[in-house]
């Protein structure tokens, strides 16, 4: 369920309570809840998860994302949440961990990074960043 996307980054889909002490166990210190409240019936609430992170001892941070697309809050957030994660993962998640991936590769493409190593780096965690690549591109060209 936990894929490696970075060094530092854990992504998963809808995570629950064991999941973050699954994750805690493997080093995480941070979880981001990219999934809006309330998305499906199903989905754990992000209080119920926000309340075990903080159990475990630690950070949770919630930057949603629907399926409206990405804005510059959203990278903005992500860049501060991980910037002040200290030692330790972050373990990011949304419905099926997509829009995790596609909004840490928005922020890194945003940062300079080169967009063809991010694309590669998502590909290898399994996930696709054809759909937001012209988007890449053009913030690697600022």
């Amino acid at each position: 369920m936990l894929k490696q996307l970075t060094r530092d980054i854990l992504v998963a889909p809808q995570i629950d309570v064991e999941t973050v002490a699954q994750a805690r166990a493997q080093g995480a210190t941070l979880v981001i809840n990219n999934r809006p409240e309330g998305e499906a019936p199903d989905q754990t609430p992000g209080a119920v998860i926000e309340a075990a992170a903080r159990a475990a001892g630690m950070a949770y941070v919630a930057i949603p994302v629907d399926h409206g697309g990405f804005a510059p809050w959203q990278l903005d957030a992500l860049d501060a949440a991980l910037a002040g994660k200290g030692e330790g993962l972050a373990l990011c998640y949304c419905r099926s961990g997509t829009r995790s991936t596609l909004l840490w590769a928005l922020a890194r493409a945003r940062a300079g990074d080169d967009v063809q190593a991010i694309a590669e780096t998502a590909r290898a965690a399994g996930y696709d960043v054809t759909p937001i690549w012209e988007m890449m591109q053009a913030l690697a060209a600022r």
